[in-house]
């Protein structure tokens, strides 16, 4: 006998329930196109998270990572102001980074010659930046603060759109602040992926990757770039990032070891480095461009540009 699939309403939204945790489900929503948690925080309920407590409490090692990985971390962003620089005229190089974080993504652009400036709510993250003499300003992008801001030729969000309570107004106020032909680099988790599902269905794993609230948003290639192109742009290049989900099928669980995850990532961080610093970045941006196609990689890597 088929088991019954949930279906659950909430205020303008409907879909089946894919997953629930800490007092919230997970829709596959029909309305939006992509699964997302119900009910959905509103934004002043999320603001204090972000504000104050994000850092220490859900990353207390953020930072510290980030430094001690701090030669990958260039190459990995290296790539990614290539790609925005195939598609955009060589006069057009001034960045806005959503939820900059650190700063090592703008002091990256800044070195190689473009006009950097990050909006960022963690106020530690954007002290850190200020002493790497970044423009970073504290707070949450919103139409306010976009006035304040100015236009841009290329606006990336790492990690960011998973956050948000409503991502097509998010889009389509970003989609105002670029000029002509701009770009966007968004980068989401790649969830409900298909090794995941394996774990998940037939490995007897939790899905470890549904984290409401501070996760609202579960995206895929699919349903993020049927979200892109409603808010007005069209994709010009998909790629996936590193698959690492591979490592627990092949049984080096990492769920809640540091130890072991640390050393899945070094092994990542070794074969990426390895193949770039060999000369053969295209055969790797190739690679990943594949698995985009076959939806597998932990995270979504989506070029478009302004119509």
């Amino acid at each position: 006998m088929l088991e019954k699939i949930a279906i659950k309403k909430w205020q303008k939204h409907e879909g089946s329930v894919v997953a629930s945790d800490n007092g919230f489900d997970v829709v596959d929503c029909q309305v939006c196109g992509f699964k997302h948690i119900i009910s959905i925080p509103t934004v002043e309920e999320l603001e204090h998270v972000y504000q104050h407590d994000y850092y220490k409490q859900e990353k207390p090692l953020y930072l510290e990572r980030y430094k001690e990985d701090f030669e990958w971390w260039n190459m990995v962003y290296a790539q990614r102001y290539d790609t925005l620089e195939q598609y955009l005229p060589i006069k057009q190089r001034r960045l806005l980074d959503i939820g900059s974080g650190p700063g090592f993504f703008l002091l990256n652009g800044q070195e190689r010659g473009w006009k950097v400036k990050g909006i960022e709510p963690s106020i530690q993250a954007v002290e850190h930046s200020r002493r790497l003499k970044l423009d970073v300003k504290h707070g949450f992008y919103s139409e306010k603060t976009a006035l304040e801001l100015g236009t841009f030729d290329a606006i990336n969000m790492s990690l960011v759109l998973e956050h948000i309570p409503d991502p097509a107004q998010f889009l389509r106020l970003i989609h105002n602040q670029l000029n002509d032909k701009g770009m966007i680099c968004i980068v989401v988790p790649n969830d409900f992926n298909p090794f995941q599902l394996v774990l998940r269905d037939h490995l007897d794993f939790k899905p470890w990757w549904v984290a409401p609230p501070h996760h609202i948003n579960y995206f895929d290639f699919n349903s993020l770039s049927s979200l892109v192109e409603r808010c007005g742009f069209r994709v010009v290049h998909k790629e996936s990032t590193f698959p690492i989900d591979m490592f627990l099928l092949m049984g080096d669980n990492y769920i809640g070891n540091d130890e072991v995850g640390r050393a899945c990532h070094s092994k990542r961080m070794n074969f990426e480095k390895a193949m770039s610093d060999s000369g053969s970045g295209a055969v790797l941006t190739g690679l990943y461009s594949a698995f985009a196609q076959q939806g597998i990689g932990r995270e979504v890597v989506l070029y478009a540009n302004k119509l």
